[in-house]
């Protein structure tokens, strides 16, 4: 079975979306990673935190996905891999920056869900396979799930400062 060059979602079996919806998790696994690594190193340990937490609930979502994925198919070869998707669930590199606050986090997080949700909402719109749409759709179901998640979390914070952090950044300083 050949490796898919583009991705096209109407083409997708069961097996292909399930491996496209782990990819998904892992994709937005590695980089709430990278966003957990930049926090700490700018010292922003309520940031690293959360972006960590967010690393462990992508990575068993990727899990569960993975074992449907094998008890289904065994050892099947994949024909998706993950240079066919791009930010589908992970957050944009432009929407984190040094000295975030946990209320910023939370909001990258959230937006991060909402894209999720609408690439899912999105392809149930294609003449995709009855088995594909299922998982699209209990996929596209629980972006709504992360997203309440996350507004709960949003929700117990203190009222914003009116501050931002950029506010206490330092200048560039010419060398």
């Amino acid at each position: 079975m050949a490796t898919m060059k583009t991705l096209d979602l109407t083409s997708l079996d069961l097996k292909d979306a399930l491996d496209l919806a782990v990819l998904i998790e892992e994709e937005a696994r590695d980089r709430y990673e990278e966003l957990a690594a930049q926090m700490e190193n700018q010292h922003t340990a309520d940031a690293a935190s959360f972006f960590r937490l967010m690393v462990g609930y992508e990575s068993k979502h990727g899990e569960d996905l993975a074992a449907r994925r094998k008890e289904l198919f065994g050892e099947a070869p994949r024909r998706v891999d993950r240079s066919l998707l791009w930010d589908v669930e992970a957050p944009g590199y432009e929407t984190v920056r040094a000295f975030m606050t946990l209320r910023e986090a939370l909001n990258v997080a959230l937006a991060a869900e909402a894209k999720a949700y609408r690439f899912f909402d999105e392809a149930l719109k294609l003449p995709i396979a009855e088995p594909v749409k299922k998982l699209f759709e209990e996929l596209r179901d629980e972006e709504v799930v992360h997203q309440d998640l996350v507004g709960k979390e949003l929700a117990k914070l203190p009222p914003d400062s009116g501050l931002s952090s950029e506010d206490y950044a330092d200048e560039p300083v010419a060398q």
